[in-house]
């Protein structure tokens, strides 16, 4: 039993800065000397941290992990388009002990500077020191559509006033949250720490979540992300109510109205 004890099992649990994932040891183990490699083979479970669920805890960038782990898992990895964490993906790369993958990162970050300056999207394509024996021409690459393509709504709902006076200004009485109904990773993508999950948290990347929203209360804030990211809108919708405050005709009518932004990459 004790033997047991000091035994990883085959499919591993992770909590990756809050978020989780489920993942088969020899992915974990895949490059050896990697951080996660002697992590995951030299150690036992006893010596690693763990959440208050018994995940395996590792305090860096939840979101980022993602392309870590398609290192380890597959061949080959693309990132999407108009990526902009590739600085902070190769400073995961370092942590985790994968210089392969950092070199390659760093070779891209010039190649995007590139591509930024002759207006042509990004794309690009990392090899696995695993596989990395092999010819690039013995395969064909196909990029994965749910890396480059997805929905993202955005919600806002506000409260305004409007006097008896026609030519009077409205005023605006109280802007709500805007809220994010998407896949978790397109979410974290394009918004990041501004981003409050509060609502929702622990959810896998490719998980759906209709209760995020942001940490400011300016529309164009978030479609200005939006736009830098790659997406488009494709359409939206509102509705609206208008109520008195009491039964005197003259009081200012109070209008509240709903409206969804649908944004396409």
């Amino acid at each position: 039993m004790a033997q047991a004890d000091k035994t990883f099992p085959e499919i591993v649990e992770l909590n990756v800065g809050g978020q989780v994932y489920v993942t088969r040891l020899e992915t974990l183990t895949a490059v050896p000397n990697s951080l996660l490699w002697t992590r995951f083979t030299q150690g036992s479970p006893q010596e690693l941290p763990k959440d208050s669920k018994g995940r395996f805890f590792f305090d860096r960038d939840g979101f980022l992990f993602r392309y870590i782990l398609d290192y380890l898992r597959d061949s080959e990895l693309f990132l999407p388009e108009f990526f902009k964490e590739r600085r902070r993906l190769q400073k995961e790369a370092d942590f985790f002990q994968l210089p392969e993958l950092s070199r390659r990162l760093a070779a891209g970050s010039k190649d995007s500077l590139c591509a930024e300056d002759s207006g042509e999207p990004e794309e690009a394509e990392l090899t696995s020191p695993v596989t990395s024996s092999s010819s690039s021409s013995d395969r064909t690459t196909v990029r994965s559509p749910g890396a480059t393509s997805g929905y993202i709504t955005i919600g806002y709902r506000g409260s305004y006033t409007i006097g008896r006076d026609i030519q009077a200004d409205a005023k605006f009485r109280r802007v709500a949250r805007i809220t994010v109904c998407s896949k978790i990773s397109l979410a974290k993508e394009v918004f990041g720490e501004t981003l409050n999950e509060s609502r929702d948290p622990d959810r896998p990347p490719d998980k759906y979540t209709a209760r995020y929203y942001l940490k400011y209360n300016f529309l164009e804030q978030a479609f200005d992300r939006l736009a830098d990211a790659g997406f488009h809108m494709v359409a939206c919708n509102s509705t609206g109510t208008c109520s008195y405050g009491s039964n005197d005709p003259g009081e200012d009518k109070l209008w509240t109205s709903y409206t969804e932004y649908v944004f396409s990459r």
